[in-house]
């Protein structure tokens, strides 16, 4: 499993996952739009932890810097 995740795409996804929780904590997302976004925000968690993201690899995006 190679990185293919940059710095500033794991920040960024963390963020939102954060923005998410906080969101379904104070009830400002409830229903089906929390399930779906707090499962969205575990799996951009995760990725970032890993620095891998399976659809980049389908769609042969790549958002880390190569060595030259």
């Amino acid at each position: 499993m190679t990185k293919n995740m940059g710095s500033i795409d794991r920040v960024f996804r963390v963020l939102v996952a954060i923005a998410v929780f906080a969101a379904i904590s104070m009830d400002a997302l409830t229903g089906t739009w929390a399930w779906v976004l707090g499962i969205l925000s575990v799996v951009f968690i995760l990725t970032s932890l890993v620095s891998f993201c399976p659809l980049y690899t389908i769609f042969g995006i790549k958002t880390c810097k190569t060595a030259s």
